[in-house]
């Protein structure tokens, strides 16, 4: 007893048992014992319940009715997939054009900057006279 737990026994043989370290589960007697071998009448006359089984069924979503999700189920494989085809192929085509244009606007504003940089004659800067002191002692 080195938690200094203070153990209470029904009877001296129980006592015996317990500081002879013997598992309640090795004696015949014991309710441990009845639990884990099945011997208690009273729980073998308790049914077990069953839960009812959740069946899927099929409503209406806030986007489609019932019956346009029905139809779209129903419709053949090849159906779907040529309406997938042709919704990729508009997608990419608005991508492209969208590129295209991008690219002409680039041309047209780079054309732009070689006209105005054409246009203005290069001229040397003059020097600007150098900051500092007279150039004194240190």
């Amino acid at each position: 007893m080195i938690s200094s737990q203070v153990f209470l026994f029904i009877n001296s043989k129980c006592k015996h048992y317990f500081h002879n370290k013997l598992k309640p589960s090795k004696l015949a007697w014991t309710t441990m014992y009845r639990k884990q071998h099945k011997k208690d009448a009273a729980q073998e006359a308790v049914k077990k319940r069953r839960r009812a089984t959740k069946k899927p069924y099929s409503r209406s979503i806030v986007g489609a009715t019932l019956e346009v999700i029905q139809k779209k189920r129903a419709e053949k494989p090849e159906v779907r997939d040529a309406a997938r085809e042709a919704a990729l192929r508009d997608i990419k085509e608005r991508i492209k054009k969208t590129k295209d244009e991008k690219k002409a606007k680039k041309a047209e504003f780079a054309s732009k900057q070689q006209k105005i940089k054409g246009s203005i004659p290069k001229t040397a800067a003059p020097k600007a006279a150098k900051l500092g002191g007279g150039g004194g002692r240190r």
